[in-house]
């Protein structure tokens, strides 16, 4: 078995992608230190040099060897310590194939979209971002009912890899909401998406670790000042 030793997380609290990263290390259990990034402010150097490549959270690193992409980690944790709870991907090889083709689907389909949204001007912008990122919701909607075959989860009767895929965007898709004005996540339109998301938020392993949307925004106000005066910096 794998130990915890010498694990470390480089990542930030509002990042659904170092989120999807700590929902797999707290399902397996494992110890680890979370080195906080701040992103949007500047690269630290140990970032850099983890991660030369794409320059981006999160990396984790284990025995001083880095992994990086939210997805690959994922899969690495779960070959690594496969003593230390349940598996998080299928066992199936076909299942497994599935699971990440909706995964590879949520990046790059939803997340994308939703950014969209958050900055779409317009009514008619909007309308039509929102029109996209119903379809996609929709789409989901009917993969849960297919895949999780009447049970709670993506992965059956407790979490599993398309759980975390998914579930990491739940607070954005929560600040969303509220910057667009629209319900995304409808119990009218998605009614078996919406009860899962209820559910996952209120499992143990997210508790703690899907921010809250209210902070989110509070973190985009930020954001958008600092923006603002590195703007009026450049000119004057």
């Amino acid at each position: 078995m794998a130990t915890s030793a010498g694990v470390q997380l480089l990542g930030s609290w509002c990042s659904a992608f170092s989120n999807r990263v700590q929902l797999a290390l707290k399902l397996k259990s494992v110890e680890y230190e979370f080195v906080e990034e701040v992103f949007y402010v500047n690269k630290s150097e140990r970032l850099l040099n983890a991660n030369p490549v794409y320059q981006k959270i999160p990396v984790l690193i284990h025995d001083e060897k880095p992994v990086c992409e939210s997805l690959v980690i994922v899969e690495y944790i779960d070959e690594v310590w496969t003593g230390n709870g349940p598996s998080i991907l299928p066992s199936d090889p076909y299942e497994r194939a599935i699971a990440r083709f909706w995964a590879g689907y949520m990046d790059n389909k939803l997340f994308p979209t939703m950014k969209e949204l958050q900055t779409a001007s317009g009514d008619e912008a909007k309308a039509i971002v929102v029109g996209k990122l119903n379809e996609y919701f929709t789409l989901l909607d009917e993969a849960f009912v297919k895949y999780s075959k009447g049970k709670a989860f993506f992965g059956g009767d407790d979490v599993g890899y398309l759980d975390f895929a998914l579930g990491c965007y739940l607070g954005w898709v929560k600040a969303t909401e509220i910057i667009g004005g629209v319900k995304l996540l409808e119990e009218s339109r998605t009614p078996r998406l919406a009860g899962w998301a209820e559910r996952f938020l209120s499992h143990d392993v997210a508790k703690d670790i899907i921010p809250e949307a209210p902070k989110l925004l509070e973190l985009i106000g930020t954001i958008n000042q600092l923006a603002g005066l590195l703007r009026f910096s450049c000119v004057v």
